[in-house]
């Protein structure tokens, strides 16, 4: 972990550093001035260690004589004292008047001369015979048999996987000194520290603090300076022999040989057909991070996700999560990052984050698919099968495969009525509809390449949408032969001009026509194709005949469907 760092100090002044004169420690406390007095000052709430004989510690101190002139300090430095409790290194009173504090602790000591610098002092600083005054203030102890400490304050209830060697984490921390000292904060920079664990990109102790953890727990890792930056520190925040403190929170963890995996699978009891690579899925999704963050979600923008699966369109964790979900299931997929955005990230996904996917599959279908009818009812007498032209009245109630209603003919209290392969309807109904008996009920499902396609209805049917139409057929009028508008129902008056022309004078209008035809419908003599406009049709018939369009047809331009083939009306 690269932290920023600390200046080394100027080297100490040799004040405190010993060359005993062995005299007999007296027991510390308040008494005269040839024994050590200690005065607590300021003792901190919590003490979890002491120190003792054979630790090394770092404190601050300032160094007085009982008139008050400093002969010494720590802060003038920049810089705590670093040194072995109780192995010669100081002078015999602060020896004995270190043992027993707390990090934090502040102690006031007053050292008689025996047990500091005696009779003969140190020349220019310390006089013969000196009392010294120190304050001291405790900012580190360790010992060279101390582990890391681990110290677990949260950990979710469930935790399904906990961090190996060579994992890759991705967490926050806060790292303080034993002091509480804050000298770095991936909170402050917003963006979590990234790493594999146990393989040397981290401290030791931060290799062995960080592994059994889980996603979501939180946990304090003390690291004595040999497993950690040493003697020397980082060259930055971090001085030398200083023991590290870090207040972790895991948010993240994968190892690079991970593959997707499928959890809290909810699948539907009628499961007809499964996804396979090429079909086209529309579902709804949440997207999370490990830790719960969402970072994006379909339901919020009351959209479906739509894409094609195994073909790319989306991340290869999803392209394969999505392979072998039924239309209705529910599923959750957990996406390692090198099957997902990456190092890198996107927007507002972190790098090499671990996505989860809780999703909603609302339908599939394949391009090559064709619609699907399933006939659940037909009356005994079927023998008269719906074709192209048939004018047909049926009821519907018009869904999408997850069950939505989107329309219904039953609820509107009136059939829906249509001209068969006349282009009323989408395709994929006109082809639901043919072959079918009056009385007979059936459902028919229809791809949106024969439905209404990427685009839907605004409003009304999503885009790409498999529709469910359950069908009942309750009238069928016959249609005319294909290409004619009008028929004959028996044999045509060969003085079929003279009939339309009542008025004898050569010449036939549009009245005059409209009447004539409507007069041989309602004798049952002719037939108008049905479903259609029925003025509309005898004005096409009249316009056909009118070949040079003066709005009137003589006996010259009138012909019969026999006698000109372009031509549909007669």
């Amino acid at each position: 972990m690269a932290f920023r760092g600390w200046r080394p100090p100027p080297p100490p002044l040799l004040l405190l550093l010993l060359w005993v004169t062995g005299q007999a420690a007296p027991v510390a406390g308040l008494g005269s001035d040839a024994e050590l007095q200690i005065e607590r000052r300021f003792v901190p709430d919590e003490c979890p260690r002491t120190v003792r004989s054979g630790d090394f510690v770092r404190y601050h101190y300032v160094g007085t004589f009982p008139d008050g002139q400093k002969f010494d300090s720590s802060y003038d430095r920049d810089s705590t004292f670093n040194v072995f409790v109780g192995k010669g290194q100081l002078i015999t009173g602060m020896d004995q008047a270190l043992v027993g504090m707390c990090v934090n602790e502040r102690r006031f000591v007053k050292i008689p001369p025996k047990l500091a610098y005696g009779s003969e002092g140190v020349s220019g600083v310390i006089p013969p015979n000196s009392v010294l005054h120190f304050d001291v203030l405790l900012t580190d102890i360790w010992n060279s048999e101390d582990r890391v400490q681990i110290h677990t304050y949260f950990k979710p209830p469930s935790c399904p996987r906990t961090i190996q060697v060579s994992d890759f984490v991705r967490y926050h921390y806060n790292g303080t000194f034993l002091d509480g000292t804050l000298f770095d904060s991936s909170h402050n920079r917003m963006k979590t520290y990234d790493t594999y664990v146990g393989i040397g990109w981290l401290i030791p102790g931060m290799d062995k603090g960080l592994l059994g953890m889980c996603v979501g727990e939180k946990r304090i890792i003390t690291i004595p300076p040999f497993l950690a930056y040493g003697e020397d520190g980082d060259g930055k925040d971090i001085p030398g022999q200083a023991s590290l403190v870090f207040d972790v929170a895991l948010l993240d963890l994968h190892n690079p040989k991970d593959s997707i995996s499928i959890e809290n699978k909810v699948v539907p009891e009628n499961c007809e057909r499964i996804s396979q690579s090429g079909d086209f899925l529309r579902y709804h999704y949440n997207g999370t991070l490990l830790d719960g963050t969402l970072f994006d979600s379909s339901y919020s923008r009351n959209r479906t996700f739509d894409t094609y699966i195994g073909q790319g369109y989306v991340i290869p964790g999803m392209d394969e999560g999505l392979l072998g979900v039924c239309i209705g299931e529910k599923r959750r997929i957990v996406v390692p990052p090198h099957l997902g955005y990456g190092e890198e990230g996107r927007g507002n996904i972190p790098g090499s984050a671990v996505l989860v996917f809780d999703i909603h599959v609302i339908d599939f279908h394949n391009p090559s698919d064709s619609i699907s009818i399933t006939s659940h009812y037909k009356p005994p007498d079927c023998s008269v099968l719906s074709k192209k032209g048939d004018y047909l009245k049926y009821h519907y109630n018009a869904s999408l495969l997850d069950g939505t209603l989107l329309d219904s003919t039953w609820n509107l209290g009136k059939t829906y009525n249509i001209v068969l392969g006349s282009g009323q309807v989408v395709l994929g109904m006109d082809m639901g509809l043919r072959e079918m008996c009056v009385g007979e009920k059936r459902t028919v499902i229809i791809p949106p390449h024969l439905g209404y396609g990427e685009a839907g209805v605004d409003g009304e049917v999503p885009g790409s949408a498999v529709l469910v139409f359950d069908i009942e057929l309750l009238e069928l009028v016959a249609g005319l032969p294909e290409g004619y508008m009008f028929i004959w129902n028996g044999e045509v008056s060969p003085n079929l001009f003279e009939e339309i022309d009542k008025d004898g004078n050569g010449e036939v209008l549009l009245e005059e026509f409209s009447e004539y035809i409507h007069a041989q419908v309602a004798s049952g003599k002719g037939k108008l194709a049905p479903g259609f406009d029925a003025e509309l049709i005898v004005k096409n018939m009249f316009t056909n005949q009118d070949r040079n369009g003066d709005g009137k047809v003589i006996a010259e331009e009138f012909k019969l469907k026999d006698q000109e083939a372009k031509h549909d009306e007669l």
